[in-house]
């Protein structure tokens, strides 16, 4: 049996210490805070630890350190824990290593952009064709569980930092999606970012996007089979679209999927997603019927690209889940005049490309969050003639205020965009709470505009 420290006590680091003590070994658990779920842990694991720093001598004691993805390649815990020889890890790579003699097949999706709505995408034509699954990884049950769990074949959403911990975890068919700078300063640079994300053609079928350029350069690169998607009307070896209609061309014929007014939500980038789906899921034997019944079915992840509400004449939209640049130039796309509900923490990516392709649809801005005042920069470099609000408020109360500003500057025709292009966690408890109090401001100015009237 082995000795393992797992460090980072969420969902996913408990799990791990459970599914390691399980299986009878012995388990550390390291925390930077005593808490709720450090104190539950206690009586299952052989001994729990503590503080800002985690004593080395702790690593002498352990064989294998399992990590939360929080944690950094440059982090003293991690340096330590190399230094002193022990491999590191996270939870994808420990279930990996977990799984029975006839495991379920890892189906596996990463990009900078659209795992969730890709691999929800992905599950829906798996259930449609008749097979038990569930979309996991980065959502949903831990992975360390499921390999435990009755189910015929996977759909796994993998962030950069899952794929950066991971050494043997080789998903049987891997997808990425795109490729933009994001986490730039957990990776310490985009070479690092985007090779972590190469990991997840590690078992040798790879799906790629033929239209975005970095991930079309690196597809060729990899050793195996591959595969691309597009917008475009496909070739051989690719999927993508034709006369309106997914269409498969993996095969020598072409074979139409279904309808590309069945997609949803809207937007080219999510066509994409349904074309990335598609692909990884012809590979894997579903059938073209099964891709169009999962298609139409579908039902769509909060925060992405959702219409809250109608109000007088303006449309407001949840894209909360637009963290990045890159995910809110994709929402942007799909609106031609936008009052644009934008900032948080932008990661260390540089924001002015974004505001400069953009700026042609933008209409007024309100600007939020501890970075409110370099996008607020970039507008008046590329925007000068729009109006902007800066909201100063740093509680999650704050969001009231901005519906507000939003409403004053929006005129019928318009659309009310929260697609921030940055993280959550100076103001909110993540995108999620985030696009749910946009989204209760919103009812509120729709409950005050129905009494008035």
């Amino acid at each position: 049996m082995g000795r393992y420290l797992v460090a980072g006590v969420g969902i996913a680091g408990a799990a791990c210490a459970r599914a390691l003590t399980q299986r009878g070994h012995e388990v550390i658990v390291y925390n930077r805070q005593k808490d709720d779920a450090l104190d539950a842990l206690e009586p299952v694991v052989s001994s729990v630890a503590y503080g800002e720093t985690l004593d080395r001598e702790v690593l002498n004691g352990v064989d294998d350190v399992v990590v939360s993805p929080g944690f950094p390649p440059h982090h003293p815990l991690v340096l330590d824990a190399i230094r002193a020889g022990h491999e590191v890890y996270s939870e994808p790579e420990l279930a990996w290593r977990l799984r029975g003699d006839n495991p379920a097949p890892w189906l596996a999706v990463t990009g900078t952009n659209g795992k969730t709505t890709t691999v929800t995408m992905l599950a829906a034509m798996l259930e449609a064709d008749g097979n038990t699954t569930a979309a996991l990884g980065n959502i949903g049950l831990p992975l360390v569980d499921a390999v435990d769990a009755d189910y015929d074949v996977l759909a796994i959403e993998l962030s950069s930092q899952q794929l950066h911990w991971s050494s043997r975890m080789a998903p049987e068919i891997g997808a990425m999606l795109n490729l933009a700078d994001d986490h730039l300063s957990w990776h310490g640079g985009y070479d690092a970012y985007a090779q972590a994300k190469r990991a997840v053609w590690r078992g040798g079928v790879c799906v790629g996007n033929a239209d975005d350029p970095q991930v079309s350069a690196f597809l060729p690169q990899m050793p195996g089979r591959h595969v691309a998607f597009t917008l475009g009307e496909p070739v051989l070896g690719q999927v993508g679209v034709a006369d309106g209609c997914l269409v498969d061309h993996i095969g020598d014929e072409p074979v139409e999927l279904c309808r590309v007014e069945d997609v949803h939500p809207d937007g080219g980038h999510n066509v994409a997603n349904a074309a990335a789906a598609a692909a990884v899921a012809r590979l894997y034997g579903v059938s073209a019927a099964s891709i169009g019944n999962g298609l139409r079915g579908y039902t769509p992840q909060p925060h992405r690209n959702v219409e809250v509400a109608v109000v007088d004449g303006v449309r407001y939209i949840d894209d909360s889940k637009g963290t990045n640049p890159h995910a809110t130039a994709a929402a942007i796309s799909s609106y031609d005049r936008i009052v644009w509900i934008a900032g948080g923490q932008l990661k260390g990516v540089d924001i002015d490309s974004l505001v400069a392709d953009s700026a042609h649809r933008l209409s007024a801005a309100v600007l939020l969050g501890t970075d409110r005042a370099e996008i607020a920069a970039a507008l008046e470099r590329h925007a000068p003639g729009i109006p902007v609000v800066q909201v100063a408020t740093t509680s999650p109360e704050a969001m009231t205020e901005v519906v507000a500003s939003a409403k004053e500057l929006a005129k019928p025709g318009d659309v009310v965009l929260l697609s921030p292009a940055a993280a959550s966690y100076d103001m909110f408890s993540g995108y999620p709470q985030r696009g749910r109090l946009f989204a209760q401001a919103v009812r509120e100015t729709q409950e005050s505009a129905t009494v008035v009237r």
